[in-house]
């Protein structure tokens, strides 16, 4: 397949930004201003891009994931200012009304982003609204109440996939989703992220590998805080696109949070919209690759509210529709007003780069003097193995 124009979905209406935490590090206005950027450049009206409404997904396709004693909860929790339990009503997950309504329509989007996918009515789909991959069968966790990650995923499953590459690049362990297909061979979760050693949740060591019957199907790649575009890069070359050839998905699922940015408040990874411009890049590569093009995304964390996230998202969604915008393209006048006008004393960028340099050194056996390269070479010798491939041989 060229990287010319691909049938894409983007599934996207307002009504999505009624999932609002209130006060709170997620700010629905990233993903507002993220649809204005991608609309302001042309990304949303080429002719190869449909754009659809959600519909809320429906208690049988939340509980292929989630306990019916969790979805009676959300629905329960935002009537109660004293609730407890079940990760809700805390600084993390705080409840707000309609709170069951609007995670169930993240989650139906990503069931028709995925479904839109599989059944061949385009080839790749986004929702960029999605990408809660914390949530677990029974409890909010990291900001995220449904998982709707997982129960596109599941749909999939559903529909007849047998096997489903999974690839997070949040800065956050995607332990949500790992949890959910973690003793599950016909998944394969593949996480790249801050250690947990420094970062929430705490989980994602290279010693994860899935559970009996599936393992090799975890895949961990933990970076030592710090970590910059051309290590990030270095580190996932070594180790994802190996692995994800080995296991031939016939389907591609990526969460792009890009809270891996060096100006997020949240983390400490060191990378510029122009190295998250990259891994979408690989990830189209891996796509056109070993799926036929077939490739649904979701977005995820992100907390430079108007500095990062709509810039690395349209970045994304361009690529994902398939002609990538040139780094050097300016921002909209009109967007960057609108952006001042919703977050008063921002300072949006002009620019849909930040300079950053994209140039990588290729990782090589023996050359772990680095937190950085000892990190990649634990991720493949705990892996690579389980796959048939030799962690030694940079070739794999």
């Amino acid at each position: 397949m060229t990287n010319g124009a691909v049938p894409t979905t983007v599934v996207w209406d307002p009504e999505m930004l009624a999932y609002n935490l209130g006060d709170h590090p997620m700010d629905p206005v990233r993903v507002e201003l993220t649809v204005e950027l991608a609309r302001g450049l042309g990304v949303l009206d080429r002719d190869n891009v449909l754009v659809v409404p959600p519909t809320p997904a429906d208690d049988a396709t939340l509980t292929r994931i989630h306990t019916p004693e969790y979805l009676a909860a959300v629905r329960a929790a935002p009537h109660d200012p004293f609730w407890r339990g079940n990760g809700l009503n805390t600084p993390d997950n705080p409840v707000f009304a309609e709170m069951h309504e609007a995670s169930a329509l993240v989650a139906g989007a990503s069931v028709i982003a995925a479904e839109s996918v599989w059944d061949g009515a385009t080839t790749r789909a986004v929702n960029i609204s999605g990408g809660l991959h914390h949530a677990m069968a029974n409890r909010a966790s990291g900001f995220c109440v449904y998982n709707d990650v997982a129960v596109a995923i599941q749909r999939l499953l559903d529909r007849g996939a047998q096997r489903v590459a999974y690839l997070d690049v949040d800065v956050h362990h995607g332990d949500g989703v790992q949890a959910a297909f973690y003793d599950d061979p016909r998944v394969l979760t593949v996480s790249i992220h801050e250690s947990p050693l420094t970062l929430f949740p705490g989980t994602g060591f290279s010693s994860e590998t899935g559970g009996e019957g599936a393992e090799g199907t975890a895949v961990n790649v933990a970076l030592p805080a710090g970590t910059d575009d051309e290590g990030w890069l270095r580190a996932f070359h070594a180790v994802v696109p190996g692995v994800v050839r080995a296991f031939r998905p016939q389907v591609l699922v990526t969460q792009c949070g890009c809270d891996s940015h060096r100006a997020d408040p949240l983390a400490d990874l060191r990378l510029t919209v122009d190295g998250q411009r990259q891994s979408y890049l690989a990830m189209r590569d891996l796509a056109d690759e070993l799926c036929d093009g077939r490739w649904v995304a979701f977005g995820g964390g992100g907390y430079g509210l108007v500095e990062v996230v709509p810039r690395a998202w349209t970045h994304l969604l361009a690529i994902v529709s398939g002609a990538e915008l040139d780094p050097r393209t300016a921002t909209p006048n009109a967007w960057r007003a609108l952006a001042q006008d919703r977050r008063r004393g921002s300072c949006p960028p002009s620019l849909m780069t930040d300079d950053g340099s994209t140039g990588w050194r290729p990782w090589q056996p023996g050359s772990e003097p680095t937190p950085l390269d000892r990190a990649v070479g634990a991720a493949r010798k705990a892996v690579y193995p389980l796959h048939g491939l030799d962690p030694d041989d940079p070739r794999d």
